[in-house]
C-alpha cells in the first residue's frame, strides 16, 4: 500500500471513529426545538423552555443532570448561547447537548445505545486516487462577506462569514468556490455538491477541509477527503447547504459516498 493510500485510510478510519463515538453524532436520539412554552423532552430530564435568559430547565428533585461536574437542581438558566455554540450536560449514560442553530435554541440527547450508532459499520467511499489532489488559488475578499445558506432542516437558514474564494481547474475548466472559515486557525472549509450528488454521493452537501493558504495564496484541494456532514446519516442534524455558486457541474468521483444508512433497502 502506498504512503498516499495508507494516509487516506488512516484519515478515513479516524473520521468514522469520531462519528461513531459513544456520544458522537450517530448517538443523537432526538432534535428538540425550544420555545417559550415549557415542555418535557423525551431523552432529557426536566422541563425545558427558552427566552431572554437563553435555554432554561426546571428539574424535579429526583432528576439527574450534571453540567461541568456540578449537579443541577431546581431552575437553571444556561444563558444566551451563541450561534453554532453549545454546552453538554450529562444525565446517566445520556449526554444532553444544549445548542443554538439557525437562530433557534435546541436540545439533542445523545445515547450510546441508539441503533444508528450501534449498527454503524463505516462510510463507503471512492478508492483514493492522486488525480483528485488539485492545486488551487485562494483569493481573500476585502472584508468577510456574510453568506446566507440553507439547511438540512426545511425553513432553517445559516449565516457564515466567507473570508474569500478558491479557484481551481478540473478537466480543463476553471471553477470558483466560496470558502468559509475552517476549524483550525487559518484553515478553510468548502461546502459543495457536484454531478454525483444523489447518484453516488449524498445529494444535499459534501464538505472539504482545506489547509491554510501559503503566502502566495496557493492551496491544495484533496477531493479524496470530501466528507459527509452528519445530515447524510440522520435527519436530526441542522447541517448547512452549499451556496449556489458551490454547485459544481462536473462529477467529482472522489471522497465519501452515500452512507449505507441512506441507501435503499435491498430486497
Amino acid at each position: 500500500m502506498s504512503a498516499f493510500t495508507e494516509a487516506w485510510h488512516r484519515w478515513h478510519e479516524e473520521k468514522d471513529a469520531a462519528l461513531a463515538d459513544p456520544h458522537g453524532f450517530l448517538a443523537v436520539t432526538a432534535l428538540h426545538w425550544l420555545t417559550d412554552r415549557p415542555q418535557r423532552l423525551p431523552g432529557a430530564p426536566g422541563t425545558w423552555s427558552t427566552g431572554p435568559d437563553g435555554p432554561v430547565v426546571v428539574l424535579d428533585p429526583d432528576d439527574d443532570l450534571v453540567l461541568d461536574g456540578v449537579r443541577l437542581t431546581g431552575r437553571h438558566a444556561f444563558g444566551p448561547i451563541p450561534e453554532r455554540g453549545g454546552v453538554t450536560a450529562v444525565s446517566g449514560d445520556t449526554h444532553v447537548e444544549v445548542a443554538r442553530r439557525g437562530g433557534h435554541d435546541i436540545v439533542r440527547p445523545r445515547h450510546p445505545d441508539h441503533p444508528l450508532r450501534v449498527q454503524f459499520h463505516g462510510t463507503p467511499a471512492y478508492a483514493p486516487d492522486p488525480r483528485w489532489v488539485l492545486a488551487g488559488r485562494y483569493r481573500a475578499f476585502n472584508a468577510p462577506r456574510p453568506t446566507t445558506v440553507g439547511a438540512a432542516v426545511e425553513g432553517l437558514e445559516h449565516v457564515y462569514d466567507a473570508p474569500g474564494e478558491i479557484s481551481f481547474t478540473l478537466d480543463g475548466r476553471e471553477h470558483t468556490l466560496t470558502a468559509f472559515e475552517g476549524r483550525a486557525p487559518g484553515s478553510l472549509q468548502v461546502l459543495f455538491t457536484d454531478a454525483t450528488a444523489g447518484v453516488t454521493t449524498y445529494g444535499a452537501v459534501r464538505s472539504l477541509a482545506v489547509a491554510p493558504p501559503d503566502a502566495d495564496g496557493a492551496v491544495v484541494l484533496d477531493l479524496n477527503r470530501a466528507t459527509n456532514l452528519p445530515c447524510a446519516y440522520t435527519d436530526l442534524a441542522t447541517c448547512p447547504l452549499p451556496p449556489a455558486e458551490n454547485r459544481l457541474p462536473v462529477a467529482v468521483e472522489a471522497g465519501e459516498r452515500i452512507p449505507y444508512e441512506r441507501q435503499p433497502a435491498r430486497v
